[in-house]
């Protein structure tokens, strides 16, 4: 009879917790842009979130983890526990058939994106020159970023190459119609280049 009680009072805790944290990270997120990075304490970050500076580390850590949950929830809109892959933003564009909408959808989302991250990624960039953590989280935050626009775009791409790496159109191309391996290639090339490459 007494585990649902447990449960709940857990329960609150936890939400407890999360709340806690959750103003911690808001008021190092206010101090790093109002103050830049190097200028901002955790002395100052406890006092602007109302709790010791030992609830400081011991609900979300130093600076530095700070400054990535402060980055990472710009990215992803709020503190679950979701990685972006799993959001619904990114759900959508996989599931969408159409590449023009897919395109729109993800332009969308990284528009959607860029609002809420651009303030803490100029603290960012700024903190990557004197700290070392500051420029790892950089160069992780450069390397996810990579990651997302290769995944969208092998998306289509895969598709393509895949169409034309069909022995069949080779076939109907040179055994059939007569062109030369040369012309060939050097149409695959070009109608590859053309769409892979293409700037506008």
């Amino acid at each position: 009879m007494s585990q649902p009680a447990r449960r709940y009072t857990s329960e609150i805790r936890d939400e407890q917790a999360r709340r806690t944290r959750r103003a911690i990270v808001a008021a190092a997120h206010d101090l790093f842009l109002a103050r830049g990075y190097a200028a901002t304490t955790v002395d100052a970050i406890a006092q602007a979130a109302h709790v010791s500076r030992r609830t400081v580390f011991n609900s979300a850590g130093g600076k530095a983890a700070l400054l990535k949950l402060a980055w990472d929830w710009a990215i992803v809109g709020d503190d679950e526990p979701i990685p972006l892959a799993d959001r619904p933003a990114v759900k959508a564009i996989q599931a969408e058939p159409d590449p023009h909408k897919a395109l729109a959808l993800w332009a969308q989302m990284v528009v959607e994106i860029a609002a809420r991250a651009a303030p803490i990624a100029e603290v960012l960039t700024a903190a990557a020159d004197a700290d070392a953590d500051a420029a790892q989280l950089a160069a992780d935050a450069d390397r996810d970023r990579t990651f997302g626009a290769t995944a969208f775009t092998q998306q289509y791409a895969a598709d393509l190459c895949w169409a034309l790496m069909d022995p069949h159109l080779y076939r109907l191309l040179v055994t059939q119609r007569g062109w030369t391996a040369a012309d060939f290639t050097q149409w695959l090339s070009s109608s590859l280049a053309a769409t892979l490459l293409r700037t506008s």
